[in-house]
């Protein structure tokens, strides 16, 4: 064998050595969560909850025994289900089935609200089989939290980390009870952070891809060091079993609730009093805006906080107290996490300008408020070259509806409203960046819009306003 040929194979022969290396490397820096297991499985716990509801009533069916002889009676009483023949006095049970986990000695546990919603009796199952029956301290449907409290001393806890150095691609390992199996251990990694679900405006929740299914609620969620970093919530699934998207509340965000249930037995979150929406591309175009970003102020309740404070309709609020608003969701988050009293700087852009607005923050209401939807007025008025025919707010709206100005469409007819979708009854308050103060000034701004170019237009619809876009072509 020539030596420029020998050289040539010793040379793949090292390259196959150094990758053989490299694969046994990666293989031995897979991590390994024995250790992790066995120090936090005693201060997971199952939770399982009773509900009594009242029973089906059947008596209807059953013939009726009155007036008949004694002997016949007790004949036709014997041939009937022993359930039917006291109906009112009987009772169903429902149960469900949940995890938790201990974060103090002395017996206080947290799980989800849906595990034990609506329950007349919780029972905690600890790591040694030993049951007992939890007491209720609180609840926070908003967040999803629960406390619960078991008597005990000197019970194993569990670890807890901060949720906010989460990072996605980091490990996470889930311990809980899916379908009844008592301390499952699930792995994965964190998918993305600061997750909004649909009526989930206060939880910035932690997306995984670890396995989650029903009886993982309210069960911990933990990062590589043993540290607990969210309490495991909710699964996306189109089949009732786990679809590779799960998500967890931070245990930043479930701390806080636990110690004001503790402490108060109720919940105080901050509230604005603004309904708010997400910046399109198109929405940014409208407002001046060199990309998507911020939360556009698309209602403001009436004497609510931001309406105090000076904010307006319109405002597109780019940063909170120094912390940017990316997406419109980021907002909610921040403002709950306020204290009623505390006070919010934001940064806006109105009518083109960057701007500081200084106000108190609120308490959350226990029930929101809505506006009234408009009703229809009989004062037909021209069409436009949107496809509308609009009419004039009359007093009554205006003050039933808190508004100072807008136009009411009547018809929609061929043309861009038909395709954006606006409906009789809509109520058009704000056309190009332009308060409308009546059906003249609608038509005015409409007649010199701009074409080619993203255009915005607020409506109110049965009390809930918002802002979309559209283009006229040339």
């Amino acid at each position: 064998m020539s030596i420029p040929r020998l050289k040539s194979y010793l040379s793949i022969i090292a390259t196959v050595l150094v990758l053989g290396q490299a694969v046994t490397a990666q293989a031995v820096e897979l991590p390994d969560f024995t250790q992790l297991v066995e120090q936090a499985s005693p201060a997971v716990v199952n939770i399982s909850t009773t509900q009594k509801l009242p029973d089906r009533k059947v008596s209807q069916q059953m013939p009726d025994l009155e007036g008949l002889p004694p002997m016949l009676r007790e004949f036709f009483e014997r041939g009937m289900p022993p359930q039917s023949r006291s109906p009112r006095d009987r009772q169903r049970e429902a149960t469900s089935l949940g995890s938790g986990f201990i974060i103090s000695p002395d017996g206080y546990i947290l799980t989800n609200n849906h595990v034990i919603a609506d329950a007349d009796e919780i029972l905690v199952r600890l790591a040694d089989r030993s049951e007992m029956k939890a007491k209720l301290i609180g609840t926070d449907p908003r967040s999803d939290v629960a406390l619960l409290k078991i008597e005990g001393k000197d019970l194993p806890v569990l670890k807890l980390g901060k949720s906010q150095d989460l990072k996605a691609g980091q490990w996470v390992v889930a311990i809980g009870s899916p379908f009844g199996f008592d301390h499952t251990v699930t792995q994965g990694i964190v998918s993305a952070v600061g997750r909004s679900l649909p009526n989930e405006n206060y939880v910035p929740f932690i997306q995984t891809d670890v396995p989650i299914n029903p009886g993982n609620s309210g069960g911990p969620l933990f990062n590589l060091n043993g540290e607990v970093v969210g309490i495991n919530s909710q699964i996306y699934t189109r089949s009732g079993g786990f679809m590779g998207v799960s998500f967890a509340i931070p245990i930043d965000v479930a701390m806080d609730v636990s110690n004001q249930l503790k402490s108060g037995g109720k919940v105080s979150r901050g509230w604005l009093g603004v309904v708010i929406q997400e910046v399109s591309k198109d929405l940014a175009e409208s407002f001046g805006l060199d990309k998507p970003a911020g939360a556009l102020v698309a209602q403001i309740q009436d004497d609510g906080p931001a309406a105090k404070g000076g904010l307006q309709v319109g405002d597109v609020i780019l940063s909170m107290n120094g912390q940017p608003i990316v997406m419109s969701a980021d907002l909610p988050h921040l403002v709950g996490a306020l204290k009623a009293g505390a006070k919010a700087d934001l940064e806006v852009i109105r009518d083109g300008k960057r701007k500081n607005v200084e106000l108190v923050v609120g308490a959350i209401p226990e029930e929101g408020k809505e506006l009234d939807s408009m009703p229809k007025s009989s004062v037909e008025r021209s069409s436009n070259r949107l496809g509308v025919s609009v009419v004039e707010l009359t007093d009554e709206q205006k003050k039933s509806n808190d508004l100072k100005g807008g136009v009411v469409i009547k018809e929609v007819q061929d043309g861009p409203a038909a395709m954006i979708g606006l409906q009789p009854g809509d109520v058009i308050t704000h056309l190009n960046n332009q308060a409308i103060g009546s059906t003249k000034e609608f038509a005015d701004i409409a007649k010199a819009l701009p074409k080619n170019r993203s255009v915005s237009m607020r409506v109110l619809r049965q009390g809930r306003a918002s802002f979309i876009t559209f283009k006229l072509a040339e």
